[in-house]
């Protein structure tokens, strides 16, 4: 992932979130679940890095702006 730069934490609120996952859905589910919470600027796609297991993905996320959630979150079932 490129390094993070200082605009994206120029304030405090501001937050710049890496997240490693299995798979694009659980790493896409990850995201979805801080978008519903709070200010987000989603990420269209996920990478994957040579030699390394599983999906990366980085999101920014402003604490500042809590968004009224429409539907209460999906609970995902152990079995599942």
């Amino acid at each position: 992932m490129e390094p993070i730069q200082e605009v994206h934490l120029s304030e405090p609120g501001l937050l710049v979130i890496d997240v490693a996952g299995f798979d694009d859905a659980t790493v896409l589910a990850f995201q979805a679940a801080i978008a519903r919470t709070w200010g987000t600027a989603p990420a269209e796609c996920t990478t994957r890095d040579a030699g390394q297991p599983g999906v990366r993905l980085r999101m920014y996320t402003d604490l500042r702006q809590v968004l009224e959630e429409a539907s209460p979150p999906e609970r995902v079932s152990a079995g599942s």
